[in-house]
């Protein structure tokens, strides 16, 4: 069986970004589906020239197809980039031979349209998947407000509804959200966010700390994009409440379009307990976070995030990390049955700032906490048990007729 999977921000182990879709597609390459990756030569975390070509394991092609790059500019760059790659990525699809199933994934919303048209080109089913909820997250928080686009968005949300075959989500709250918008239950298949815990299996060789110069720090470590979306001047703020505690020492690992302009407030409040880290692999986010003594996952007050399961979460949990959550909804449901960490106020910098005090001052609480983290994501989110059910609904799509819906 042959899979074609468009997806523009598509990475591999060996970058930075989620590689949920890497690790679901190498465990079924092992197990006899191919895969057919058509994404964009561009990382979206970096804005670089991605290495996807090289290394890639056997039953996966990666089908790399062009756009612009420079979409980190500004908002028109980064649609500009979305609706140029909705149209190449239609072309490879087109072009692939002896495919069973056309994949698509949104957000952006562009390429999941590239993906119901090769799909009806080719006559085969059509997945898909929904990641975030577009565009109740770019109208939630204020990046879409013209109502003539609003409308045209919602429309086309709905007639992409209409022609998947069936669906994949990974939060509760998204399967309640499709169900609201007349999706049939039945067709919605839901695989969470989770993480391989075996991958973090690794030991605190004091690497990161000797390097900076961080020996003695209680070092608070968040993991992910630095986004509009993902709050990390509330985050800053908090530790500029708290700097009068020098022994703590934030680091940011990752990227995105804020970054520069979190690195100034940084300069302008003179904080010297902040590293910017920058974008690094997946594969060394284990060793990171086993130097850390707690984890922060955090986002922008609005409605809509309180919808999501952040894969971050799942990954401080696997390292056995507690974690101080500024996210409310379905996440923080997850955050409070394991009992792994502090849930704290979103956008409330002095709520944060109390919750990383809390577990510093409480180093015995703080390491139950991670074990509990770890012990239940081991058991409610294993990324190995949901590549098998990734799998099977693969499988069982293998001899659909064309749009049987």
């Amino acid at each position: 069986m042959k899979v074609v999977l468009i997806h523009q921000a598509f990475v591999s182990s060996d970058e930075a970004g989620g590689t949920r879709h890497f690790e679901l597609a190498k465990y079924c390459a092992q197990r006899g589906i191919r895969f057919k990756i058509i994404t964009s030569p561009i990382s979206y975390l970096t804005g670089q020239v991605s290495r996807l070509k090289q290394g890639m394991p056997a039953g996966i092609e990666v089908d790399h197809s062009y756009t612009v790059s420079g979409h980190h500019k500004n908002y028109i760059w980064r649609v500009l980039a979305f609706v140029i790659f909705m149209f190449t990525s239609i072309w490879h699809g087109i072009r692939s031979r002896n495919i069973d199933l056309v994949m698509g994934t949104t957000p952006p919303i562009f390429q999941a349209i590239s993906a119901w048209l090769v799909s009806a080109v080719k006559r085969k089913p059509f997945l898909l998947e929904i990641r975030d909820l577009w565009p109740e997250f770019a109208i939630d928080m204020g990046i879409m407000k013209n109502k003539h686009l609003i409308w045209a968005s919602r429309h086309l949300e709905n007639i992409l509804y209409a022609k998947a075959d069936l669906f994949l989500v990974n939060s509760p709250a998204y399967r309640d959200y499709l169900v609201k918008k007349g999706v049939i239950p039945e067709r919605i298949h839901l695989i969470p966010n989770g993480a391989d815990s075996h991958l973090f299996d690794v030991e605190d060789a004091n690497l990161f700390r000797s390097k900076h110069g961080l020996q003695g720090r209680y070092l608070l470590i968040y993991a992910g994009a630095l986004g509009i979306a993902n709050d990390i001047e509330t985050l800053l703020k908090s530790i500029l409440l708290l700097r009068g505690h020098l022994e703590i020492h934030l680091v940011l690992a990752g990227d995105g379009k804020e970054r520069e302009h979190l690195q100034e407030w940084v300069r302008q409040n003179r904080l010297a307990n902040v590293t910017f880290l920058g974008a690094i692999p997946k594969s060394d986010i284990p060793k990171l976070l086993s130097e850390a003594d707690a984890c922060v996952a955090i986002l922008k007050n609005i409605p809509m995030f309180r919808t999501t399961y952040p894969n971050k979460v799942f990954d401080y949990m696997a390292a056995g990390k507690p974690l101080i959550l500024g996210i409310d909804g379905v996440i923080r449901d997850v955050v409070e049955k394991a009992r792994c960490g502090i849930c704290v106020k979103p956008g409330d910098p002095a709520s944060m700032a109390s919750g990383i005090l809390y577990l510093m001052e409480h180093p015995d609480i703080a390491r139950t906490m991670g074990k509990n983290g770890r012990r239940y994501v081991k058991k409610h989110f294993d990324r190995i048990e949901q590549a098998e059910q990734f799998r099977s609904l693969i499988l069982s799509m293998k001899d659909w007729n064309f749009k049987t819906s």
